[in-house]
Order: structure tokens, then sequence, then C-alpha cells
């Protein structure tokens, strides 16, 4: 990843962009090996995608979006010499609904220091995401600081700075008024209405210029089946609302407070219309 030190990175473009950008050539053999495969680990059967060999580099995907978010990237992190993984994370199909029905960003960080156990990881391993997974990334992180080599999250600023914001950034919490919807069960109607409307205008929105059809069909299939769909929902509702917590769980999101000692790599995009950029400009003070 060439990450020497912690920074933040604003970059021009929307992440989605960004990974566009490093797209291989489509005569290029690399795209052809991405496969799918199925793993045990932490209580859930999960699905996942896989491409070359070498370190692990985990790649956690955020909503809406699905672990095809990442097929431009993994190529490319192949011909670097990783073993690019890119689960569908819990409660997205093809993966198995949660056993304990919990979503909490505790859980899927368990999730993920699990998967680097069950696929047989190292210490060189690189952990990396993107919206929910940006925060997923960071709290398993630091609670196995051992496991990850180094970092990138992307999108999502660290819990604390985002916590700040919806308390008092009018800005931030216009942009964020989905995830309050998501706490009601219309949400849950609303979604798959007119063909998914509301997700197309999302993207619209958080994604200006970024033509979004194939990511969106990809994230159809992983919520297409209400019990999925509200899985999905849960992360939300776990993190804002009344979805079920477990103790355990919320100690690892307490762990996940506190800064890395790995090198850390943040990027958002100037456009971004979900999170503010005066948030990632705040993110300097974790990644210094």
């Amino acid at each position: 990843m060439g990450i020497q030190r912690n920074e933040t990175q604003i970059t021009d473009l929307r992440v989605d962009t960004y990974l566009l950008a490093l797209a291989p050539p489509q005569n290029d053999p690399m795209k052809q090996q991405i496969q799918l495969n199925q793993i045990d680990a932490n209580g859930i059967h999960f699905s996942y995608l896989e491409c070359g060999s070498g370190p692990i580099a985990l790649c956690v995907h955020g909503f809406p979006d699905s672990a095809h978010t990442w097929r431009f990237l993994m190529p490319a992190l192949a011909k670097a010499g990783f073993r690019a993984i890119a689960p569908f994370t819990r409660g997205y199909a093809p993966t198995s609904l949660a056993p304990d029905d919990c979503y909490q960003t505790g859980a899927r960080a368990a999730d993920v220091n699990a998967l680097h156990e069950a696929l047989g990881g190292d210490e060189n391993a690189v952990l990396i995401g993107h919206d929910w997974g940006a925060s997923t990334a960071l709290t398993a992180a630091a609670n196995a600081p051992q496991r990850w080599h180094r970092v990138v999250a992307m999108s999502v600023p660290p819990v604390l700075i985002l916590r700040k914001a919806l308390d008092g950034n009018l800005a931030q919490i216009k942009r964020s008024w989905y995830m309050f919807y998501f706490q009601s069960a219309l949400a849950e109607i609303a979604i798959p209405a007119n063909d998914y409307a509301l997700i197309e205008m999302l993207w619209e929105d958080w994604s200006p210029g970024f033509k979004s059809k194939d990511d969106l069909e990809n994230f159809k299939k992983c919520v297409s089946s209400p019990s999925h769909l509200k899985a999905a929902l849960g992360y939300y509702r776990a993190s804002l609302g009344n979805g079920k917590k477990i103790e355990t769980y919320n100690a690892l999101e307490t762990k996940g407070l506190e800064p890395l000692i790995q090198p850390t790599l943040y990027l958002h995009g100037k456009n971004d219309g979900c999170i503010g950029v005066e948030l990632a400009q705040e993110a300097r003070n974790t990644c210094p």
C-alpha cells in the first residue's frame, strides 16, 4: 500500500470514482481471477470475493454497497502482491443473517478479526473499509493491532467526529436525514418501492456524477429479501436507535474509540454528498 505514516487525504473525487481509476484494462487477465468463496467465522457463514495471493488485504463494504464494490480495486491489490478479500458483511446476502440478530459496529469488527483468523492472515495483513466498512475497520484494528499492519478508511471519519457533528453540525444533520429515517419500519417499505428509487436517489446525492447502475443492482441482490433488508437497516438501528447490542461487542466499540497505532490512511471526496468535507478536516487530528 505504500503508507508510511498516518495521514488524511481530501481527494477531488468521490471514493467510488477513485476506485474506478484503479480499474485494470478490460483485457487484463487479472480481472477474470476474482472468485466467490465461502467460510465460517464468528458464527456467520460468509460469502466473499477473492483475488490474488500474498498477505491479506481485507476490503469491507458499506451501504448501499456490496462486496462487488471492490471489483476494480481487487485486481490492483493482487498485482501489488496481496490476497484481496472482500466479504459480503453480516446480513448482506449471500452471507447469512446474524444468528444473534446483532448488527452493531462491534459485531462487524469481531467478524473482521475472525475472518483474519479463519483465512490464515498474518501480521502483514492490510484492512480497508468504506462507509460502514470504515468504522468497522477502525474498530477491528484498534482491538487487534497485531493482526493489521496498515489501515485504510474511506468516506466516514472516526466515530467521535461523526457523533460530534450529529450533535450540532446542522449541515451534517441535514445530510444524515436517512440515518434517522431508517429507524422507522417505513424504511423497509420505502427502500424497495419503485425499484429502489430511494437508493438510486441516495447514490445521486452522495456521489455526484458517478453512474451507479451496476452497484445498485448488486446492492438490490443483497437485500432482496425482507430479512436481509432489515439486517442492512440494523446497522443504523444499532448505531442510533434501539437495535440489539451485546456487551462483548460494546466493549470492542469502546476500545475502538482509541487512536490506532498502525499507519493509517483516511480518504474523503471533496464532493462527497453524504459526509461533509469539514468532518474529514477534523479527521486530521486523529490521523495526523
